[in-house]
């Protein structure tokens, strides 16, 4: 991105400031003023990015907002900021959130959170606590984010929970095995590539279906794509919800029934609804049902 526009903007901005500012003591504010907004263009004259507040106390380094509503203005999607209170920091141009923080995309991604600190030159946002984050139909939940503020690529530290077609609250008991939902956990960390549709989870993690759960230390799971419609936004992939591939490792557990598998790898395909077993494999029969999906490896 071309920041030429923006340092315009922000050098007019800080010119006219500055005589306000001298002599004034840090926790003091230089000057209130309603409705307080800034604007950054491209190089051609596009909007590229735009914060505005209700209310602004500017100081010597920092402006105060309240009612904060930013945006950024991308080439395939845009994305608006809102929360209750903000900080933008006159010198490096990051902002700090605070309170009934809200992240929305164009393409109808979601994040909510108590904070969140949004640095546009590097277009990342990041936050220490508990994150909530619907796309598709994933709900994801952890303690502590990192990523892009699109929601395309997150990371998340701790806690986590996925919810596959979570339920919503119409849905009866009965629905359970009829939208195949899945419920994975996991201790963290967890990362998210929308654009790969492939999510990464680390340590403890738990994949749970109607039919069958699986343990591991590490696993990787592959979405299909979804619909690029003329209706959807013109993104390159988007996670449909559906499950093509779960690759776990590590001190692997597979529970169906009363019967239970071990093995240091397993490979899951929707396709075929094969499991391939790899290193080590060792099965416990409970019961005389009769594991016929299960394939085994080396």
């Amino acid at each position: 991105m071309n920041y030429k526009g923006i340092y315009i903007v922000l050098f007019l901005f800080f010119s006219l400031a500055s005589p306000v500012f001298a002599n004034v003591l840090p926790d003091q504010a230089a000057q209130q003023i309603s409705d307080f907004s800034l604007v950054g263009y491209e190089e051609k004259g596009k909007k590229s990015w735009d914060i505005s507040g209700r209310s602004a106390d500017i100081f010597t380094e920092v402006v105060k907002l309240k009612d904060v509503n930013g945006n950024l203005y991308g080439k395939d999607e845009d994305v608006n900021l809102t929360a209750k209170k903000g900080d933008f920091n006159k010198e490096d141009g990051k902002v700090s959130l605070r309170e009934d923080v809200v992240i929305t995309t164009s393409g109808g991604a979601k994040l909510t959170t108590d904070s969140m600190d949004w640095d546009r030159k590097n277009q990342v946002v990041t936050t220490k606590d508990r994150v909530n984050i619907d796309k598709d139909n994933i709900n994801i939940v952890g303690i502590g984010a990192y990523g892009e503020p699109g929601l395309n690529k997150m990371a998340l530290n701790k806690d986590i929970r996925v919810d596959i077609n979570p339920l919503s609250p119409e849905d009866s008991l009965d629905d359970i095995v009829l939208k195949d939902r899945v419920v994975i956990t996991c201790d963290g960390s967890m990362e998210v590539d929308y654009g790969k549709n492939i999510a990464s989870f680390n340590i403890n993690v738990r994949v749970e279906r109607p039919d069958i759960i699986i343990y591991s230390d590490k696993m990787d799971i592959y979405f299909t794509a979804g619909d690029n419609s003329a209706k959807s936004i013109k993104t390159t992939e988007s996670m449909a919800g559906s499950i093509d591939r779960i690759v776990a490792s590590g001190n692997v557990r597979i529970v169906r029934g009363d019967n239970v598998s071990y093995s240091q790898e397993a490979v899951y395909t929707a396709q075929d609804k094969k499991i391939v077993l790899n290193g080590r494999p060792r099965l416990v029969f409970y019961s005389t049902e009769e594991f016929k999906n299960a394939s085994f490896g080396n």
